[in-house]
């Protein structure tokens, strides 16, 4: 039996360097009223700044959260960073979402990837 399910999960492809990632990692309080739909609401909103290349998201049974996003330069960057929905957000979290959270920017100088190739599986596989 596999440890990985079937949905299509895959990481943000890799890019051709260099290109910037913002690394945001959290601990969150009990107190999560209106998160979850702020944060659909700024994952669509990124999506709209010219420059942005995807997200990742993981998170530990323990309830630590990272998200990964990645940016093509740093003026795509800086636009998200001074985006007036995104700030307010930034400070509902300080003042009710976080327990702690810490923000890593880095520029990206050397990026590959690899994808599994799917092999049909045979009728009489077991």
């Amino acid at each position: 039996m596999s440890m990985h399910p079937e949905a299509t999960v895959a990481p943000v492809e890799a890019h051709e360097p260099p290109y910037y990632v913002a690394v945001f990692t959290t601990v969150r309080t009990s107190h999560q009223l209106g998160y979850s739909d702020t944060n659909a609401h700024l994952e669509d909103l990124v999506q709209d700044v010219p420059g942005f290349l995807g997200m990742d998201h993981a998170q530990t049974p323990g309830g630590l959260s990272i998200t990964v996003a990645y940016f093509r330069d740093a003026d795509a960057l800086t636009e998200w960073r001074r985006n007036a929905e995104h700030r307010a957000a930034q400070k509902r979290g300080q003042d009710e979402w976080y327990q702690s959270y810490t923000l890593h920017v880095a520029k990206v100088e050397r990026s590959h990837g690899f994808t599994r190739a799917q092999v049909p599986q045979s009728s009489t596989a077991r």
